[in-house]
Formats: structure tokens, sequence, C-alpha cells
């Protein structure tokens, strides 16, 4: 579901550009896509130094701290400011084009079970198509979206551009449920 939350795509896409050069690292559940879909993780859980470690969202973690690269993007700092829950983990997930995550749930995340993640497109072309319980969610840059992910999904890139998402997991507070109903 959208929230009615809205960022400027434009100084979405300038906080991309001045981290984009960095290591990104390829995501660690290599069954569940086929092509590239890397993350650059922009908050972590503390300790966290390994880049695997520092990609994985740790659901029994409950100390997360930003990384250093976060200081270079002003713009996404004041996005994760907007959110008044406690946040997690934070990353950016790049898919390439001509990638696809196969579908699978992520057991643990659901808002009803206390944990949220939130999807905000930075860059995305027509060629992507998300699928959430086999049924589209067209996400435009710029959107906020809490998609249950507990539940079945999959995403293919078709396009010819990078489809890259600000992926935030928080936790589900009163001002979230707010959001969720508004």
């Amino acid at each position: 579901m959208r929230l009615p939350l809205a960022f400027d795509p434009d100084r979405l896409r300038a906080d991309l550009k001045a981290v984009e050069a960095a290591t990104w690292t390829d995501h660690f559940v290599t069954q569940n896509y086929e092509g590239q879909w890397d993350v650059l993780p922009l908050r972590h859980t503390a300790g966290a130094t390994h880049p695997v470690m520092q990609a994985y969202s740790d659901p029994n973690a409950t100390e997360f701290v930003d990384a250093a690269i976060l200081s270079r993007a002003p713009y996404f700092r004041e996005v994760l400011a907007a959110f008044d829950c406690p946040l997690k983990a934070v990353r950016l997930m790049r898919l390439t084009p001509g990638s696809r995550i196969k579908e699978h749930r992520d057991h643990d995340l659901a808002a009803d079970w206390g944990e949220a993640r939130i999807h905000i497109p930075v860059t995305t072309n027509p060629g992507v198509t998300f699928l959430l319980n086999r049924t589209p969610i067209d996400m435009k840059p710029g959107e906020a979206w809490y998609l249950r992910l507990a539940d079945p999904h999959a995403v293919t890139n078709d396009g010819t551009e990078d489809r890259v998402h600000l992926v935030i997991d928080c936790l589900a507070t009163p001002w979230l449920t707010d959001q969720l109903a508004a």
C-alpha cells in the first residue's frame, strides 16, 4: 500500500549519484535471483563489519547504526528522518537490466507482526515488474510503499536501466499504523 509520503525524485537520484560508485555487495541469497541484485548498506546492525553482515537485515538485532557513506547523502538522511519510528536496516537495493528476483517470501516482514519494510523507488523504468501476491505493483520514484513481504513477491527488470530502491526496515509503531490507515 502506498503511504501518504512523497519524496523528491531528483534529490533521491542526486544522492544515489553521490554514493553509487561505492562498493555494492551481491545479495547473499543467491538462489532467489538471476542476474545482478546487489545492496549498498546505509544503516546496519551495530558492530557489523563484514559487507554481507552490513547488508543483512538481522531480525534479532536491536541496535543499528548509520553507515559512514550515509554522510554523503543528505537527502537520504532527510527522508529517513521523516519516519517517526525506530529504523533498523536501511539500504539501497539495485536490480540491473535483464535480472529477476524469483518469487519468494520474507517470513519475518509484516507490519501486523511488528516489523515493516518500506520501499522508496529511486530509479526505475517501464520494464520493471514488481509482483506481490502475483499482482503488479506500479511504484514511481519518490513514492513510499509498505509491502507485506511475508507474502509471495517477485521482481523482473526487463528494461534498460537499473532499478534502485531505498529500502527501510522499521518497527511498526502507532505512527506507522496511522500512515498505513491514511
